[in-house]
């Protein structure tokens, strides 16, 4: 493990391994970079892959006032670090963080993205109103399980005696620990979960490729948001997984990201 340090000043843990041109990893919410270390090993193999813990979680640490800026500066940080560009690749709110950044000029030569929590449509009752005002509400009073548990009901939608459940897990004290951080994955996806289409000029700056990738086997939302994305501009391409839920295997997703930024690097 080591770190860069961000414009704000804030230390950015990572760990980088493999050689080659570099892929950095960008996790979604709870995620630290332990839990893309079984995706990062298999990029390795060809490229060099950077896990980070996001601010505020794992070792990495945090300013008092967040803005989804400083996220955006945390990962030019890490491109600096590697050379001044770099591929992405995004899960779930990181992906929505890789494209913001990408779209506000980070130095991402090829964009990787899979499943975006966007809710384009009827299918699933959005997010409410005051989510990140209550998200915020509940880490001010240190209520991190409450945290996650409402994430848990009004992000992921499962129903209350599933995540009372999940309270009894021994994984749970591993959310709890990472909780204080939701309330930035809620300012990451603003309104891209509020039932509306995506507005079409969001994300039109961003002119390098970019891989859209959605399992057909988890919740429907997530593929028509994914479908949603991918039809916004030319240089979008949408890839189905087959059997694949939100939380894919990183055997099935390696070698789609392989090929894709294969494909970058002998450009």
């Amino acid at each position: 493990m080591d770190k860069v340090f961000s414009a704000d000043g804030t230390a950015i843990a990572y760990e980088q391994q493999g050689a080659g041109p570099t892929v950095v990893v960008v996790g979604g919410a709870f995620m630290t970079r332990g839990d893309s270390a079984g995706l990062a090993g298999l990029l390795a193999e060809r490229f060099s892959a950077i896990t980070y813990d996001r601010r505020g979680r794992g070792d990495s640490g945090d300013s008092a006032a967040y803005d989804v800026q400083r996220e955006v500066e945390d990962l030019d940080a890490l491109i600096e670090h590697a050379g001044g560009e770099a591929m992405v690749f995004g899960m779930s709110s990181g992906a929505v963080l890789a494209l913001e950044a990408t779209a506000r000029g980070s130095a991402v030569t090829r964009l990787a993205l899979y499943e975006p929590p966007f809710i384009t449509d009827s299918s699933r009752p959005p997010l409410p109103t005051d989510y990140v005002d209550h998200l915020k509400e509940l880490v001010a009073r240190e209520a991190y399980g409450d945290a996650a548990a409402y994430f848990m009901t009004a992000a992921v939608g499962l129903p209350d005696e599933a995540v009372a459940g999940m309270r009894q897990s021994p994984f749970w004290s591993g959310m709890e620990a990472t909780a204080r951080t939701l309330p930035y994955d809620g300012q990451v996806v603003g309104d891209t979960m509020s039932g509306r289409p995506l507005p079409a000029d969001r994300w039109q700056s961003v002119t390098v490729p970019v891989f859209v990738g959605s399992g057909d086997s988890g919740a429907p939302h997530m593929l028509t948001g994914a479908r949603e994305l991918a039809a916004l501009a030319d240089n979008f391409t949408l890839h189905v997984f087959p059997g694949q839920e939100h939380s894919i295997a990183p055997e099935a997703l390696a070698p789609a990201l392989i090929s894709f930024f294969t494909a970058g690097a002998q450009a």
